[in-house]
């Protein structure tokens, strides 16, 4: 798994919390949907970054 990749994911998860977290306390919705959809995406290249690795090992 690419190091880079992973570590701009988990960037992308605590940049998402914080927003979620920042919309909670001034009561934005659109902040903490923005923080949740930020979480998401992060989980989504985590799933990416395993699937390479799976085929990667797949194919050796």
């Amino acid at each position: 798994m690419s190091i880079e990749n992973r570590a701009k994911a988990v960037a992308k998860n605590v940049e998402g919390k914080i927003q979620e977290v920042v919309g909670d306390i001034t009561g934005n919705p659109n902040d903490k949907a923005e923080g949740q959809a930020k979480q998401a995406e992060s989980q989504v290249r985590h799933t990416a970054e395993n699937l390479k690795d799976e085929v990667k090992k797949a194919l050796e």
